[in-house]
């Protein structure tokens, strides 16, 4: 038996007092022991049952964009990651989810950061916000949604079967009750996944992939790099992300020649002298040049120096039926209120 075998049977009884403790508290907000709060406008989740990287940040960019494009005015509703108080106030950085988002999304959409979602959009509707999306609001019962959007990575939809601290679990996969949308990840076809999905509800599945869109040098993120070129290039691979396996396996499907790989924890912020750890592997290694996520390029020092250059892969989320998958979006929100047309 391993140490993580028994430190997770160690960790199983707690695992359980977790899982019951969930169901207990979403019984709670079903009964109205406990109250949600609702926004005036449309509120639209995006979360998952486990701890890493689903793909969320790329769904919810791709609903900021598409309610833009439709004329809508929508609202980014996030609790942050470290160094963003109650306030939403950054009090040493902000962070790279939501750095990568404003910067794609430019302007097109209002963001709220902090704890306090319901206070946040409240400030976002009286300057215009109709349209609100909660990053990561699976588990956020104290703000009433329109749609919940819950997604699962074929590669480990349920993060060892055991809820936290045993496994990666949120809560149970009986939440699934509650989603009104399934979308299974990194995936095109997944019949015994969805199997399991239906013991717990009806909702209809939808399937996404990641899809390169662009690889772009670090820091400004504004040259891109020619496929002729990039097909001779040997990389080297770097992220601090909650599926590092996922991004690596992604890298080999989009025909990246990687000549060695090195994986921080989720959200980690690099420093100097680990930049230089990795140029001395990368040298080693015999690469041209360095690639990592997006997200990973607003971790890096202000002023990152490495001779190698460092390349970031942009990308998107391309969802089985996008026209289908919308229509699900809009027939779930049309059950509590309109949401027309802009």
């Amino acid at each position: 038996m391993t140490r993580s075998s028994i430190a997770r049977t160690w960790l199983r009884p707690l695992a359980l007092l977790y899982g019951a403790g969930m169901r207990l508290r979403t019984a709670f907000y079903e009964c109205g022991l406990l109250r949600s709060r609702r926004l005036h406008g449309t509120v639209i989740s995006v979360g998952n049952l486990t701890v890493g990287g689903t793909g969320k940040t790329p769904m919810v960019l791709w609903i900021a964009e598409r309610l833009a494009r439709e004329g809508h005015r929508p609202a980014i509703l996030t609790r942050g990651y470290r160094g963003l108080g109650q306030s939403g106030a950054a009090t040493q950085t902000v962070a790279d989810e939501i750095a990568m988002l404003r910067q794609r999304l430019n302007g097109r959409a209002q963001f709220g950061v902090g704890k306090d979602r319901y206070k946040n959009g409240l400030a976002l509707s009286r300057n215009g916000a109709e349209c609100f999306i909660l990053d990561d609001g699976f588990q956020h019962l104290e703000l009433q949604r329109d749609a919940d959007i819950i997604l699962l990575d074929a590669t480990d939809p349920f993060g060892g079967g055991a809820t936290l601290p045993a496994g990666r679990l949120r809560e149970p996969r009986s939440g699934l009750a509650r989603a009104d949308i399934v979308i299974i990840t990194r995936t095109s076809h997944a019949p015994a996944l969805e199997t399991v999905v239906r013991r717990f509800t009806s909702a209809p599945v939808f399937y996404a992939q990641t899809r390169l869109d662009a690889v772009v040098r670090a820091p400004l993120m504004t040259e891109v790099l020619p496929e002729s070129e990039r097909r001779q290039c040997k990389f080297f691979a770097f992220c601090g992300i909650g599926n590092p396996t996922a991004f690596f396996d992604d890298l080999g499907d989009w025909g990246f020649s990687v000549v060695g790989e090195r994986s921080f924890a989720d959200h980690h912020r690099y420093s100097g002298g680990e930049i230089r750890d990795l140029q001395r592997a990368a040298d080693a290694a015999g690469a041209h040049a360095f690639i990592c996520t997006e997200k990973d390029v607003f971790n890096l020092p202000p002023s990152v120096a490495a001779a190698l250059p460092i390349y970031a892969c942009r990308i998107d989320l391309a969802l089985s039926d996008e026209d289908a998958f919308w229509a699900a979006v809009r027939a779930t929100v049309g059950r509590t209120q309109p949401m027309t047309q802009a």
